[in-house]
């Protein structure tokens, strides 16, 4: 069973937030549920209890998501006491428990993403171990790269969304940036996607202000992203949901940037609901709407967002507040409606920011992400 575990802060030695606490054989989550009011950790010890954080939104965020599943299946086999059987069965353990964390938020491509690749190491390892440690210590040293790779990612984001939106700007203004959900520090193992295009703005002096949206059901925007801008002295505002095209009518807004669970081949994305809402306000106001994502968040299985299947949560958090935490706010017996992604066209959409460049469109209503994780991969191998 998890347990909890209570610090003083949820801060990095070098100030940035840190939702993932990891050191081999231990992980510990910080409960986003409880934010901004309450700082504590969840001890995750096995593949069971990161399922649970992950249903049950004490890690959230696409990127996020896939490291505590992976990190979580780290820490049990790491932990493991004995194991009588052979590689074979090793490989087979770790290929199980990984379908099932898998079942854990299946809008998240991140999560499929991840999954397939241990199983690429597993499967490799297999071939050439004898023994079923070797087997273990092959996927946890892959898990414990992948931490690495996601803070990496997220910065190239941050800095490829600077330079594009800085060139993209015709006068010397500081930009105005307005986001949605959550894609900071707290959704990533560091710094953040969408986010992370706003603290580089804020770091290279060109940032005015960032507008963040509550996000409702579950107030992902004003429990943690105004927590993050808070805490980064980024200068920021909240506003509700309903506000954004009030907002975007007064002209204060150079680009709305938001993240994305799904890339679909065609740059349809999956995001937080309401994302569809904002695009089709900043179209209407002639406002740039961009989606931050790595490439881990591009499915090239799926041709367009109508092969998306959406995520349905529970009735709770619209019919109590705090998404489902706290009191009865709605009428007893009302019918609800909660899915918890919404799809935006890529015909939306002004460009997709990812670690290796921003992707603009080949035409004027669709995106060519095969073409350019093609030539991202190319460039790779130079």
């Amino acid at each position: 069973m998890a347990s909890y575990s209570n610090f003083t802060d949820a801060t990095k030695e070098d100030g940035s937030l840190q939702s993932i606490c990891y050191k081999r054989g231990s992980l510990q989550l910080l409960d986003q549920r409880k934010l901004p009011l309450e700082t504590v950790y969840l001890d995750i010890q096995d593949a069971r209890d990161g399922w649970h954080a992950i249903r049950d939104m004490v890690v959230r965020g696409a990127p996020a998501i896939a490291i505590a599943a992976a990190l979580s299946l780290a820490v049990e086999v790491f932990n493991m006491e004995a194991f009588n059987g052979t590689s074979d069965d090793a490989a087979s353990l770790l290929g199980k428990k990984l379908e099932y964390l898998v079942s854990s938020r299946p809008t998240a491509v991140n999560l499929s993403d991840a999954v397939t690749k241990l199983k690429e190491v597993i499967s490799k390892a297999a071939a050439v171990a004898s023994e079923a440690r070797s087997i273990f210590m092959a996927y946890i040293e892959a898990a414990e790269i992948m931490l690495k790779d996601d803070v990496a990612s997220n910065k190239g984001i941050g800095s490829n969304g600077s330079s594009f939106l800085q060139r993209q700007q015709h006068n010397s203004n500081k930009l105005s940036i307005l986001t949605h959900c959550n894609t900071g520090s707290l959704a990533t193992a560091g710094y953040g996607t969408a986010l992370g295009v706003i603290r580089a703005l804020h770091s290279e002096g060109v940032l005015e202000r960032a507008y963040c949206t509550e996000t409702r059901p579950f107030n992902q925007g004003s429990r943690l992203t105004a927590f993050e801008l808070v805490h980064d002295r980024i200068p920021a505002t909240l506003i509700a949901d309903s506000a954004a095209a009030a907002l975007m009518k007064t002209g204060r807004i150079n680009a709305v940037i938001v993240g994305a669970d799904r890339v679909t081949a065609n740059g349809d994305t999956a995001n937080k609901i309401g994302t569809y809402s904002l695009a089709l306000c900043a179209m209407h106001h002639g406002v740039p709407f961009y989606v931050a994502a790595p490439l881990t968040s591009v499915d090239l299985s799926l041709a367009s967002g109508q092969e998306i299947v959406i995520e349905e949560r529970s009735a709770k958090e619209l019919l109590h507040s705090r998404g489902g935490l706290g009191e009865q706010v709605a009428a007893s017996g009302i019918d609800v409606w909660n899915p918890a992604f919404d799809v935006t066209p890529a015909n939306l959409i002004f460009g997709i920011i990812t670690e290796k460049g921003v992707v603009t469109k080949t035409g004027m209503d669709a995106f060519d992400m095969k073409g350019f994780i093609k030539r991202a991969l190319i460039s790779c191998s130079v």
